[in-house]
């Protein structure tokens, strides 16, 4: 997958970024190699290109997409493992895939476990920033304002948990 200069991807870690150029660098005495350098953020990342393209980096969710997405944050919220190790185990596994079906599920789970009882502070810090992340990319996708785009996720996990309530 070849990414082109002021292309929205999306980082496994850093999220929602926009490509400025393909340049071609020594880091750390290796070898000379391919990388993007995109913003993220406040930030500037260099992703190597490898044989499939960039190694993490994935297109942007099309606007076409969110009413599946919509669905899903709306849909039963999946029972998360209970003991706090195997949870973030488990969470982290599902978002390493990089989807953005992942994250909704992830973000739609935990708010659902904090609908029975509050969300300890490592799982209400990593809902946050799981949430944060999905909002920014909402935005893009959807061509609106991270306030704007929150606001619809916001809705949506409200009637989930309307529909849902245990």
């Amino acid at each position: 997958m070849q990414f082109k200069a002021g292309d929205y991807v999306v980082h496994p870690t850093y999220g929602v970024g926009n490509v400025v150029r393909l340049e071609e660098k020594r880091l750390a005495e290796d070898q000379l190699r391919l990388y993007y350098v995109v913003m993220a953020d406040k930030s500037t990342l260099w992703v190597p290109v490898d044989d499939k393209g960039a190694s993490g980096l994935r297109e942007m969710t099309p606007r076409r997409e969110l009413a599946r997405y919509r669905d899903v944050l709306k849909s039963r919220p999946k029972a998360l493992e209970r003991d706090h190790h195997k949870r973030r185990l488990e969470i982290s596994e599902r978002l390493k895939q990089g989807s953005f079906q992942n994250l909704c599920e992830v973000v739609r789970d935990l708010a659902g476990m904090g609908w029975q009882k509050p969300l300890s502070e490592v799982d209400a810090s990593s809902f946050h920033r799981f949430r944060d992340s999905l909002c920014r990319e909402w935005a893009v996708a959807a061509g609106t304002t991270i306030p704007e785009a929150a606001a619809e996720v916001e809705a949506l996990l409200a009637a989930a948990r309307q529909t849902y309530k245990s």
